[in-house]
């Protein structure tokens, strides 16, 4: 049996997943497989680094040492062959307010900021609470997986007259981890156009071999002087609710403007419990996370094998990064809140794929990083709510 089977009771600790169901969908009688984080204990080593520092006793006002700085550095090097230095590093609560902050920091109000939907949905809320143009350059669907349509993408910056583009890599919902040749040209088209580009690459520890995860700011001096790429070990290692990521920021002038709107917000450092849990985990993170991976890859299988076998009606795209799964329900015929109401009425609480902009309508998330008797009890479930319309 693996550590990962284990079924934790996490309703009554504050869990939106779980304590939001009755705000969010009107019912707590659902599996609820919609929010993005793990149904998992973090690994021990956080657990023991958490509880050490919580022995303590004193609470006061912390700084990030350098030694989460350290491990931050030697964990992407060892897992993704990217040598950054520590004073690139900038630190918030989460990856959201960081995109809020670089939008603040780089553009002015009323410039237009590129997204590439379907995507995480948030994106919308930072760029146009922040009096941003929201522009779409949508993805497009071929043979079963996202691509990114530059020409569309280069027009749009013409035509808007924009000053950022924010990717998701890899991509939420979709799964689609990035190729090289794919980033150099989108690296290409934001530097001919002087374009600043924000990686949200918050999934980049979750990708599948044989895909390999590349952040753009690693391929060239160039592209890294115009990114800002977006870490955090939340969703890696299930640590959201400690609120710590970090923003790598090679170039000092955009690293300059970026300080400056976080002191204009009063952000100036992490909680105690965050640096304590970040430095573990990307310190001694590495065995637990192999573990979880080999095991949410279990689980997608059973979702495809199953969608397969028994809802052909639906079409699963397999992630190549992430623990969420995109599910094509449009052969049902029903419009996005016909499909939520469906799956509700059938017990399964699961991602809108509206909500996430055009291209996500007739969509579904699901989010698999729980145990696998959750995700078998999901999948018979949702095989009743589709042979319910027959």
């Amino acid at each position: 049996m693996s550590r990962f089977d284990e079924v934790i009771e996490r309703r009554g600790t504050n869990a939106v997943k779980w304590d939001g169901l009755k705000t969010v969908f009107g019912r707590e009688d659902v599996l609820p497989m919609w929010v993005a984080d793990m149904d998992f204990k973090a690994p021990e080593v956080v657990i023991d680094a958490i509880k050490q520092s919580a022995e303590h006793g004193i609470y006061g006002y912390t700084v990030v040492p350098d030694s989460t700085r350290e491990a931050i550095v030697d964990w992407m090097k060892d897992r993704h062959s990217w040598k950054i230095h520590k004073e690139w590093l900038l630190f918030n609560h989460g990856v959201v307010p960081s995109i809020g902050a670089a939008v603040e920091a780089l553009t002015e109000p009323g410039d237009a900021v590129i997204v590439q939907p379907p995507v995480y949905n948030p994106f919308f809320d930072m760029i146009e609470k922040n009096g941003r143009k929201l522009v779409y350059n949508e993805l497009v669907l071929q043979d079963g997986h996202y691509k990114m349509d530059l020409a569309d993408l280069e027009e749009k910056i013409k035509a808007e007259r924009a000053k950022m583009v924010v990717l998701c890599s890899p991509h939420n919902p979709g799964g689609r981890v990035w190729t090289k040749e794919e980033l150099t040209a989108l690296g290409s088209v934001c530097e001919k156009h002087n374009v600043f580009l924000v990686a949200d690459e918050i999934h980049a520890d979750l990708t599948r071999e044989p895909h390999k995860h590349i952040s753009i700011a690693s391929l060239s001096e160039r592209y890294a002087a115009f990114t800002v790429t977006l870490i955090a070990p939340s969703k890696t290692f299930n640590l959201a609710g400690l609120q710590a990521s970090s923003l790598i920021v090679p170039d000092k002038t955009i690293r300059t403007k970026i300080q400056k709107v976080f002191a204009k917000q009063g952000q100036f450092t992490l909680n105690q419990m965050g640096i304590a849990g970040m430095e573990a985990a990307y310190r001694s993170g590495h065995e637990w996370l192999d573990e979880a991976l080999e095991y949410i890859h279990g689980n997608v299988q059973l979702v495809k094998e199953y969608a397969d076998k028994n809802i052909p009606s639906l079409s699963v795209m397999e992630p190549e990064g992430s623990y969420l799964v995109w599910v094509d329900c449009r052969a049902l015929g029903l419009s996005d809140k016909e499909l939520l109401d469906l799956f509700l009425d059938h017990g399964v609480a699961l991602g809108n794929g509206a909500k996430y902009g055009p291209g996500g309508e007739g969509f579904m998330r699901i989010n698999v990083a729980c145990p696998r008797s959750t995700v078998a009890e999901t999948m018979e479930r949702m095989k009743k709510a589709a042979d319910s319309l027959s």
